[in-house]
């Protein structure tokens, strides 16, 4: 037998007996004019207890039936999420990003600069700086085809200069660029860009 019924019983026998005990007390307490015979006094209390007692003790008894059960019902475990697979270290990937990010430095500074003939020139050179890092790109896969793990590899060695001109060069651009701030003409920034240009990492010569 089920929680609900179980409690509908219980809560109608319960609403039964104790309308059953008032009706009782109140027939008792109060004298009748015409006293009925003791059959009829018992019918009209047990009709009474019923319908003004078992039935109101029957809804109730359901609805905590119905609460019981949703209390005793196991709660679903939620699926523990599974791990994300770590990715393992890749040596080459951090000194790759290392220069992507002095490239984006530069193309930010340069952005900066006033808006004249000076800057597009400026603009050419990190436009070429960008082509370049497609080059450490292409040392890094090299280094990784070759299965090298050891940091003094010569692939290793040329991917570690190269991050080292990366970072050089974007501290001379932005050297150019403050220069650029006071004298953006392109006559007054001619030979700052020209050895800006000279010190361009070339990593494909």
């Amino acid at each position: 037998m089920g929680v609900v019924v179980r409690s509908a019983l219980w809560g109608a026998a319960i609403g039964t007996l104790l309308m059953g005990a008032l009706t009782t007390i109140i027939d008792l307490a109060v004298p009748s004019e015409k006293p009925s015979s003791f059959l009829v006094t018992i019918v009209a209390i047990l009709m009474i207890s019923v319908i003004f007692g078992g039935l109101p003790g029957t809804v109730v008894g359901t609805g905590i039936g119905f609460l019981r059960r949703s209390v005793q019902r196991p709660r679903q475990q939620r699926p523990i999420p599974l791990p994300h697979p770590q990715r393992p270290y890749d040596m080459w990937s951090d000194l790759v990003e290392r220069c992507a990010e002095s490239t984006r430095r530069v193309a930010a500074a340069v952005q900066t600069v006033p808006q004249s003939p000076a800057k597009d020139w400026l603009r050419r050179i990190s436009e070429q700086l960008t082509k370049e890092l497609d080059d450490v790109r292409g040392i890094a896969q090299l280094g990784r085809a070759l299965g090298a793990v050891d940091r003094q590899h010569p692939v290793y060695q040329r991917l570690l200069r190269a991050t080292h001109d990366f970072h050089q060069f974007e501290n001379e651009v932005g050297r150019v660029a403050l220069q650029m701030f006071d004298h953006p003409e392109l006559d007054e920034a001619r030979t700052h860009l020209e050895v800006l240009e000279k010190q361009l990492p070339q990593l494909s010569t």
